[in-house]
């Protein structure tokens, strides 16, 4: 089997400035939109951002229809909800107004209203049939209102498929938003938990990407149209990587002190956008295949700042749980772009050696980890040794990702991570 010679780069249109939101009107009917269908959720539905959203809409002479009973960490269930609405819609185009819940909503609403077909056909292998998009979807804006997921600029929509407990995702490059609409604004309502919890899923994307095995050693597609959206780390998507990670770390702490700072909030959601184009065409690994069982299996444990009727774990909080762990792990694989994985987020690598550099990157994780208060390893949102199997079989099949380790894992090495991420000080 011929090695892969060649990595694609996509992304979104971004538009960026405070006030941009004001403009989504504009950009939909630009596009021959009339009919458009809006997704939020009920608390962005209370925030001056979707208000003004709407307002542009509908001053632009459209024919606007709200779907508002997006649920925070999409399920199976909530998605089968969103198409049907959206199959009976039928419109031109899509407004998703909030965080990757919603965005990635609208996103699966998009494709299975488009191109109807059992849940699984599209969902990555070996969960699903991994089958192509089989062309076009309608035009998608998406209107970030977290700096976290980066959704607005790539592929993939991510769901807890509740029979396995366990997250999953449907990844095509025909899924990105047309437009991406970054407005700093839109992120001044997020409760402090929220932002940290959104920041550290920029961190984590950023690093991923950049640890990532390179494109050059996977196998080369059967075709260019079986080319994967997370095709490994790459020269161009490095450049986006680490200049998130480099604003995470200048800016997060500001944000955290003076949460009105527009500047920081701005260049938090830019962190998120440059991560998105990052991971978006190289992928992420492990931190994000096993936080799928981790939200997935979670019992009764909710996080304070989040306006929700069910337990959660955030995408942010469950991939920063292992990440101090899987980093120390897989340093050995390349220690020179793990220490400066750490020296861009502000640790002294100065005096450190390669043998060092999974110690120092974790270490610096584990600090920022106590800065943004978040809990200490799985144990504290409810993990034990009981639940090892559960969180090693719901990681093993997310293929999409974990293939992109740098370290091949398999069921030991899951199992061991998985201990090690129990608790951390």
């Amino acid at each position: 089997m011929s090695q892969e010679t060649i990595f694609t780069m996509d992304t979104s249109s971004i538009k960026y400035g405070v006030g941009a939101t004001a403009e989504v009107g504009s950009d939909v009917a630009d596009r021959g939109i009339r009919r458009v269908a809006v997704f939020a959720d009920h608390g962005i539905a209370k925030t001056v951002g979707y208000e003004v959203a709407l307002k542009s809409l509908k001053d632009a002479g459209l024919d606007v229809h709200v779907f508002l009973d997006v649920r925070v960490e999409p399920t199976d269930q909530s998605w089968e909800v969103a198409t049907q609405w959206a199959t009976e819609l039928q419109p031109d185009g899509y407004v998703a107004i909030g965080g990757g819940s919603v965005i990635d909503t609208a996103k699966a609403a998009n494709l299975y209203a488009t191109y109807p077909a059992p849940l699984l056909t599209y969902v990555n292998a070996p969960i699903g049939e991994a089958k192509p998009v089989p062309g076009p979807v309608k035009p998608l804006i998406a209107i970030p209102t977290t700096a976290g997921t980066g959704s607005e600029t790539t592929g993939v929509a991510v769901f807890d498929f509740s029979s396995m407990h366990a997250k999953t995702a449907v990844a095509s490059r025909a899924l990105r938003p047309t437009v991406g609409i970054i407005d700093p604004i839109n992120t001044l309502s997020m409760p402090a938990m929220v932002t940290a919890a959104s920041a550290l899923d920029v961190l984590s994307h950023a690093i991923e990407s950049f640890t990532a095995i390179p494109y050059s050693h996977r196998a080369a597609p059967e075709s260019p149209r079986m080319r994967p959206s997370y095709q490994g780390s790459n020269p161009i998507s490095d450049m986006w990587s680490c200049k998130a990670m480099e604003m995470v770390a200048a800016n997060l702490p500001i944000v955290l002190a003076e949460p009105n700072n527009i500047e920081a909030r701005g260049n938090m959601m830019l962190a998120a956008t440059y991560a998105g184009i990052g991971f978006g065409n190289a992928g992420v690994h492990l931190p994000h295949g096993m936080s799928y069982p981790i939200a997935g299996m979670v019992r009764d444990w909710r996080p304070e700042g989040y306006d929700v009727d069910h337990a959660i774990v955030p995408h942010g909080i469950s991939v920063i749980l292992t990440a101090p762990s899987v980093f120390r792990w897989t340093a050995s694989s390349d220690p020179a772009r793990h220490l400066e994985s750490a020296r861009l987020l502000g640790a002294d690598v100065s005096q450190a050696g390669a043998e060092d550099a999974g110690d120092v990157l974790a270490e610096r994780l584990i600090e920022i980890m106590k800065m943004t208060n978040m809990p200490n390893g799985l144990a504290e949102i409810g993990y034990g040794e009981a639940d090892l199997d559960g969180l090693v079989k719901g990681t093993l099949p997310q293929h999409r990702v974990t293939k992109l380790s740098p370290r091949p894992a398999g069921e030991a090495e899951l199992r061991q991570l998985f201990i090690d991420s129990m608790s951390y000080w």
